[in-house]
């Protein structure tokens, strides 16, 4: 890989960073919908049929906490202050954490793309 010099060094607006993000984004927009109610499926079934608890007193959680933790399930970092008793449950928070790689990881490759893109405009310009 041969060095870049000083002079050839590319200085990225962020306005055209986001602007590229946005446009990738935009192209994706129907899979990340789909992903997008694909979570809202999984995090009603996990309410009617996961059988979520506290971890604290045991007690059915209420729909927010189910929603908090859904999200926290997706985003992969998981608490552990409600927890799913079902085997159906336990089913619908693995797909939740692979809804949430999906979705994270479609995130991230826009925002590479975009610096990529960005980069490669500004050092070529039409």
């Amino acid at each position: 890989m041969r060095r870049i010099a000083r002079a050839e060094r590319t200085h990225l607006k962020a306005s055209d960073v986001l602007g590229e993000f946005s446009k990738t984004m935009w192209y994706l927009r129907a899979i990340m919908l789909g992903l997008l109610l694909l979570f809202a499926v999984l995090t009603t079934a996990m309410y009617y049929f996961g059988g979520p608890v506290e971890t604290s007193d045991r007690s059915a959680s209420p729909i927010g906490e189910t929603i908090y933790y859904c999200a926290i399930t997706a985003l992969t970092i998981g608490y552990g202050d409600v927890v799913p008793t079902t085997p159906f449950g336990r089913l619908d928070a693995l797909l939740l954490g692979l809804v949430g790689l999906l979705l994270t990881g479609l995130v991230i490759a826009a925002a590479v793309r975009a610096v990529q893109e960005a980069a490669r405009i500004s050092h070529h310009p039409h």
